[in-house]
């Protein structure tokens, strides 16, 4: 080995031991300069043989391969981690186009969207727009009502108060002489023509408005009635129907509304309630505590029941509305000024929900009533085997005192109601040209047929009911609450 490499091994061998040497210079036997170092040995006291510091010297150059090996070993990973990288960096930068493009229809599709919901915005405002240019109409429409129906009313006042003059002025005779007209002669005919004339106009323009103090008319050879008339006797005629009011809305093409002949404080006879029927979950119970109200259509509290009530079948009987409860058999009465249910009552075998109804059907299978005796009920039976039965109920407790099986099936007539302990049926719900067809008599226990006529003027009457107080039978036909006069026979 060369003598600088051996010193470059003894000087490493010194500095990465931390040896101390000592450099001696000497001439040799050939008289040139020699150096010489000397290093002391940590283990031995005296110098190893020759081949032991070859050996150290292999040692150190085996460790330094080793370290060698290693160095190359990390820079290949380093060029292999360097390499990954790169490789990483191009993946990366490739797949940025399609990211972008991914971003790029992300955010197109939310851009539609946008522009659907502007669009939709857009729209739903001019809906509201136009609503409110529509409620605006009717608020118009209805002080225009409002203005013609108080110029009725003063029409009215004054027809009524002409009517008075005509009935007290009875003698054309005496008035013709009054005014120094001769009788007979043609200018008192020619009075008498146009006061007639002026009569009957008058006469007919209170016929469509409901006038207490008006006599009720009947057929020719029939008296009038006063209303107030309490006595009881066979059905023979109906009156042409009186229209009070009309329904809003779709809502109102069924319906059911009513008067208590026997009210109770804080009620009146005045008082009235509507209830319309078309639709599901019926709850709803319009209050009216005057007249105007209920014609003018402002009502002074709204129900809401506890339960639904099903069909055209209630009435108000003693401060208490009577009903169906929806899908069921029961009846249930609520009393309107506490506003709580008073009794609920199952008719035992009783048709419901469309099994026995009337003919223009409206799960009509259970109608209540009331007559001058009290309150009924209106129903069928698989055992009746579809025929109407009527039963009396007690009106606090709602059991049934009596009941009658008639021959009468119950899905040919259209309506029925109750006059004086007798059960009445109409025909049909729409034909203009309908009768009260049958009589079934609970006194007797007989049934016969009628031919009484009866106008349905809107040709679908879906409730007809009797108040005894008024004298009167009520009607809701085809969005028009109407009422008939009617006249009994004397007993």
């Amino acid at each position: 080995m060369p003598a600088a490499q051996l010193l470059l091994l003894a000087c490493l061998l010194w500095g990465v031991g931390a040896r101390t040497a000592q450099l001696h210079k000497a001439s040799d036997r050939s008289g040139r300069c020699q150096y010489t170092f000397t290093v002391a040995s940590p283990d031995g006291s005296s110098c190893p043989e020759q081949g032991q510091a070859m050996s150290a010297i292999q040692d150190l150059q085996r460790d330094s391969s080793t370290q060698r090996a290693d160095l190359e070993s990390t820079k290949a990973r380093l060029r292999s981690l360097e390499g990954l990288l790169h490789r990483l960096t191009l993946a990366q930068t490739a797949g940025a186009p399609e990211t972008l493009a991914g971003l790029q229809r992300e955010l197109g599709t939310l851009t539609g969207e946008r522009g659907q919901l502007e669009t939709q915005t857009r729209e739903l405002e001019t809906a509201y727009g136009n609503l409110l240019q529509d409620k605006s109409v009717l608020e118009e429409e209805k002080q225009q009502l409002v203005a013609e129906n108080e110029g009725l009313a003063r029409r009215l006042e004054s027809s009524l108060q002409e009517i008075e003059r005509l009935r007290r002025d009875q003698c054309p005779q005496a008035r013709s002489t009054s005014l120094g007209v001769p009788p007979g002669s043609r200018e008192e005919v020619s009075r008498r023509t146009s006061e007639t004339s002026d009569f009957q106009e008058l006469k007919s323009e209170l016929t469509e408005v409901p006038a207490s103090r008006i006599l009720k008319e009947g057929p020719p050879g029939h008296p009038g009635t006063e209303e107030g008339d309490t006595g009881c006797g066979e059905l023979v005629w109906v009156g042409e129907p009186v229209t009070l009011r009309t329904a809003e809305s779709i809502t109102g093409k069924y319906g059911v509304w009513m008067r208590d002949p026997k009210p109770v404080y804080p009620y009146t006879q005045q008082s009235t309630w509507r209830i319309d029927t078309v639709g599901t979950g019926i709850r709803q119970v319009l209050e009216y505590s005057q007249l105007s109200q209920f014609t003018q259509g402002y009502a002074s509290k709204v129900h809401v029941l506890p339960r639904p009530l099903e069909s055209t079948g209630a009435v108000v009987y003693g401060g208490s509305l009577y009903f169906q409860g929806a899908e069921s058999r029961t009846l249930i009465r609520y009393e309107l000024s506490t506003e709580t249910l008073k009794a609920e009552k199952d008719i035992p075998g009783a048709g419901y929900h469309g099994q026995f109804p009337y003919s223009w059907g409206g799960y009509t299978d259970i109608d209540l009533a009331v007559d001058e005796s009290g309150l009924w009920v209106i129903y069928s039976s698989e055992d009746a085997k579809g025929a109407i039965v009527l039963s009396k109920l007690n009106p606090e407790s709602l059991e049934r005192e009596q009941t009658w099986e008639t021959n009468i099936r119950k899905q040919s007539v259209a309506n029925a109601f109750v006059i004086c302990g007798t059960l009445y049926t109409v025909s049909s719900y729409s034909s203009p040209d309908a009768t009260v067809n049958f009589a079934y008599d609970t006194g007797t226990g007989s049934s016969k047929a009628l031919a009484i006529p009866f106008q349905n003027r809107y040709k679908y009457s879906s409730m007809i009911d009797y108040n005894p107080l008024e004298k009167k039978l009520f009607a809701w036909d085809n969005f028009n609450m109407v009422t008939y006069d009617i006249r009994l026979s004397k007993v």
